[in-house]
């Protein structure tokens, strides 16, 4: 055992596991360990459970001896945001006023990896009610590249974690860029998928009809194993889908026939250099790897990351509804703002931002017949430190600028997939994104696999 086994990829430590050349037991016990020497500076677990990860790993090592291997994730240690319910052990959702609620079942996804044979480490912090801030009382994880920068919210916990060794994987969730954001500053890999594709059955709301379900992992190949596993329609969840055709799968032969849409003026315009820089070597990777490079203008989003607020707000409002404003003292004063912005804005008003919602989604679609995926940035800024976020709540513009690439398509309901592209000077890394038509989430996963196949940005590890 060596301390790269902490970086390993998820699946080339499921194959290890596979030939029992390592014990799912031993795995674990190495996990806990490094969770207790290191997650006390960089906080990112709400819960650790050892006690049911060594049960588990115990019975997947049984299992695996008995010639019973369930696939993938059997075996694996991974972490889940602390917003799915966890039979049993408490789900707080980053709010300590639900820290005595211990669910009586568990969400699909959860017992979909469970049933998988996966090791549950524990609940993985994050911003209050999956909104933009920690609440006061919670220690917010640090960025395990340099302390001092941001990692990402709302998912701040899973994308730590995965990026510190401290877990091979992470369930989250994404409602306005909460997978892609922390995917971008922890140089991690990061699937967004189509909304209804993955249920939410379980899953503590932030707004019904934005929040993403998807994993968050340190590779392409590791994202699609959690993703077969998680993915799929669950009766318990009435608005998760079943495709309405086959998925797109792109072998390694077709590659030359993806066409990748670049749109050179949204890509660049009051785009950091250092972005345009990411954004303009991953163009010349596709482009070696045969892809064709096809210019194209995307739908302007100026208004719909305006709207994202309110309509978050209102659906945010709702899902609160029994907590607030009946306990409002117990709310952080950003989830509380938003959450008074959502109870005054008008059905009139509401309505408004639905059909421009509903136009944009068609926009994009109508793109995505000419193209095969859009490459975009995650964000236009270089890696932002902590002191810059905390003037976010003074700077709107700068949080419209944040939004810009994320925000647009949680209203859509479009897949992405977040992947590293490379480092600035200071070592921190940068993110690029891959959007594709509804249910193209297999084309996604090959194409970001044949990207990941020829860079090696994905294989580098913060020093911790």
């Amino acid at each position: 055992m060596t301390d790269d086994l902490h970086f390993m990829q998820l699946t080339e430590l499921a194959a290890q596991l596979e030939a029992r050349q390592i014990s799912p037991v031993e795995v674990a016990q190495l996990q806990l360990s490094r969770i207790a020497a290191l997650d006390g500076q960089l906080h990112s677990y709400a819960l650790v459970t050892p006690e049911s990860a060594l049960a588990a790993a115990k019975s997947a090592e049984a299992s695996i001896a008995a010639g019973r291997y369930r696939g993938p994730l059997h075996g694996v240690p991974l972490g889940v945001k602390d917003l799915f319910w966890t039979k049993g052990i408490p789900t707080s959702g980053g709010m300590p006023m639900q820290r005595q609620f211990r669910p009586l079942e568990d969400a699909t996804v959860v017992a979909r990896l469970k049933d998988a044979g996966a090791v549950l480490l524990g609940k993985l912090q994050m911003t209050e009610g999956a909104y933009s801030d920690h609440h006061p009382a919670i220690e917010p994880p640090r960025n395990p590249w340099n302390p001092e920068y941001w990692p990402g919210i709302s998912s701040s916990g899973p994308a730590v974690a995965t990026a510190a060794g401290l877990c091979y994987g992470a369930l989250a969730s994404d409602t306005g860029g909460s997978i892609r954001w922390p995917c971008g500053a922890n140089g991690l890999t990061g699937l967004k998928p189509t909304w209804g594709r993955v249920s939410r059955f379980g899953t503590m709301e932030l707004a019904a009809s934005l929040d993403h379900v998807g994993p968050i992992a340190r590779s392409a190949r590791d994202v699609g194993a959690i993703f077969s596993i998680v993915s799929g329609r669950d009766e318990r969840d009435p608005t998760s889908l079943v495709s309405p055709r086959q998925d797109p799968v792109l072998p390694a032969s077709r590659l030359g026939k993806l066409r990748v849409g670049v749109d050179s003026r949204w890509n660049s315009e009051d785009v950091d250099a250092s972005v345009q820089r990411i954004i303009s070597e991953a163009t010349e990777v596709f482009r070696g790897l045969g892809c064709q490079i096809v210019q194209v203008s995307a739908p302007d989003v100026a208004q719909s990351v305006i709207d994202w607020v309110p309509a978050c707000a209102v659906e945010a409002a709702v899902a609160h509804a029994a907590t607030y404003p009946a306990r409002k003292s117990e709310y952080g004063k950003v989830l509380a703002s938003v959450l008074e912005t959502g109870r005054s804005v008008s059905a009139f008003e509401y309505q408004k931002i639905r059909l421009r919602r509903m136009e944009l989604k068609g926009r994009f679609a109508r793109l995505l017949e000419e193209i095969d995926v859009l490459l975009i940035p995650v964000q236009p800024f270089a890696p932002l430190d902590l002191a810059t976020i905390r003037t976010l709540g003074a700077q709107p513009e700068l949080i419209l600028k944040l939004q810009r690439y994320t925000a647009p398509f949680d209203l859509t309901g479009q897949p992405t997939m977040t992947l590293p592209g490379g480092y600035i000077e200071t070592g921190l890394p940068i993110g690029l994104q891959l959007v594709a038509a509804h249910w193209a989430e297999a084309m996604l996963i090959d194409t970001s696999i044949a990207f990941q196949d020829v860079t090696d940005w994905h294989t580098r590890h913060p020093p911790v």
